[in-house]
């Protein structure tokens, strides 16, 4: 169901549209399903003909339901029809894109992830120099007992050494 948040239900998309067809055949193709709010086949900026897809908006949810089903999979001036809901116009700018949205809907949470992203590097550099930090101080300590190792291994070899030691306990 969450692919279904964003469609228009009573928009459809009629996509595979023939060069002949324009805004008033497709009008008249979709009309014995219901009453027609709008009708619109996007224009190629370069050629001034439509994109080979449209949009028909119809009054009733249920009258676009119905036509949806009976014309996907149609056939008109040749071509076979793809007829879906159609998704929101999306605009350029905006976390979601969506054309419902100013651009500037998410500077509230742009700034609030800035923040959340900079919290993160802050804590990562710290833990990053506390493991440094703790690294220093095992090699210390690892050196440290190997030190130890080595005088109590030359107390054992030397006599003199020894001797020195079990003056010193005592």
């Amino acid at each position: 169901m969450a692919m279904m948040q964003g469609v228009q239900k009573n928009t459809l998309y009629v996509g595979g549209l023939a060069e002949e067809v324009n805004e008033s055949i497709l009008h008249a193709a979709f009309i014995p399903f219901g009453d027609i709010k709008d009708v619109k086949t996007p224009l190629d900026q370069a050629t001034q003909k439509h994109r080979s897809f449209g949009f028909v908006t119809f009054l009733e949810r249920e009258d676009a339901s119905s036509a949806m089903d009976n014309m996907d999979g149609a056939e008109l001036y040749g071509r076979v029809l793809t007829v879906n809901y159609a998704l929101p116009e999306k605009i350029k700018g905006g976390e979601q894109g969506w054309a419902a949205q100013p651009i500037w809907a998410d500077a509230d949470t742009w700034f609030e992830r800035q923040q959340q992203e900079e919290d993160m590097r802050r804590l990562e550099a710290e833990n990053k120099a506390a493991m440094l930090a703790a690294e220093e101080l095992h090699r210390k300590q690892v050196a440290e007992e190997r030190e130890g190792e080595k005088e109590e291994i030359e107390i054992k070899d030397d006599p003199m050494a020894r001797a020195d030691a079990e003056v010193v306990a005592n």
